[in-house]
This record gives C-alpha cells, sequence and structure tokens, in this order.
C-alpha cells in the first residue's frame, strides 16, 4: 500500500500537479541622473538613486534572491548591484521586450527566489504576466519607491503584494 503511494505521488509530481512554489520581487530602477551632460538615454543613477538603491537592499536581502535580473540599462543594473553583491550573484540581463520568455524561464526553472528590475512600463506589465491577469497599470515616471513581491504556491498565484520603500 505504501508503495502504490508514493509511486502515485510521484506520478502526480512528474505530471506537473504540484507546481513550484516562487517568489519574484520586481522593482523599477531607482532614480536616473537626469542632470547628466550626456543624455543618451542610457543614465546612471543620481545620488537619490544610490540611496534608494541601498535602501532596496536592506528590504530585499529578507527574499534571499538566488537570480538576479536587470534591463541593459545602467540604471536598472545599478539599482541591484548592492543586493547581488551582498548575495554574490551575478546581474543576469534580460530583454524587456521579451518579457513573456523570461516568465517561461522562471516558471520552468526549480529557482524558487528571483528579484528583477525593469522599468516604469515594464514591471507592471511583467506583473500582469505573472499574474495571469492585467491588475496593474503603468506607474508614473516620477514615481521610483514601489516594489512588487509576486508569490506563487503550488504553481498557482497566490498573492501579489505592493510595499513602498
Amino acid at each position: 500500500m505504501k508503495i502504490i503511494f508514493l509511486s502515485s505521488l510521484v506520478l502526480l509530481a512528474t505530471a506537473g500537479i504540484f507546481g513550484q512554489d516562487k517568489t519574484i520581487v520586481l522593482v523599477r530602477h531607482a532614480e536616473k541622473d537626469t542632470a547628466a551632460a550626456n543624455m543618451s538615454g542610457d543614465d546612471p543613477l543620481s545620488e537619490a538613486g544610490r540611496e534608494r538603491s541601498a535602501r532596496l537592499l536592506k528590504i530585499v536581502k529578507k527574499y534571499k534572491p538566488h537570480e538576479i535580473f536587470a534591463t541593459a540599462y545602467k540604471r536598472t543594473q545599478q539599482t541591484v548591484e548592492p543586493i547581488a553583491a551582498y548575495r554574490k550573484k551575478k546581474v543576469q540581463t534580460y530583454d524587456p521586450a521579451k518579457q513573456p520568455d523570461l516568465v517561461a524561464q522562471i516558471m520552468a526553472s526549480k529557482t524558487e527566489h528571483y528579484l528583477i528590475a525593469g522599468h516604469s512600463n515594464t514591471i507592471p506589465a511583467l506583473a500582469n504576466l505573472l499574474a495571469k491577469k492585467e491588475i496593474f497599470k503603468q506607474v508614473p515616471d516620477t514615481e521610483y519607491g514601489v516594489i512588487w513581491v509576486v508569490k506563487i504556491r503550488n504553481g498557482v498565484l497566490k498573492r501579489v503584494e505592493v510595499y513602498p520603500y
């Protein structure tokens, strides 16, 4: 009887009945330096942005991200660099135009804890993709102090929490 029960559990697990648990922290990049002489569009963080990035470390370290993603822009990379250094992780670059690919990669991975930095128009869209419904709208260009924590349990969205920081 025990062998049959264990065999059934193995079959259910391999059939995908038991989904994985994921905690995915999403953040828009911190304040960029708009006073930079070279307005190339790839501006670094301002002093206020670096301070916010340090605050992000204090908040996000409790989620213990095992994988950290950011777009190729300096401001997103610099936003997550403190937590990446703290966790001794490499910041992986993703293409914000291919967010469904990123979601598929995350959902197929055995990794459970993520941090993803993006932009005012991409992070709410990514939260919507993960939630599988339209909940969030693009944030104002002046809004930098919000993080989304997406919790997936057994392969199903449990909740999305939104926090100021």
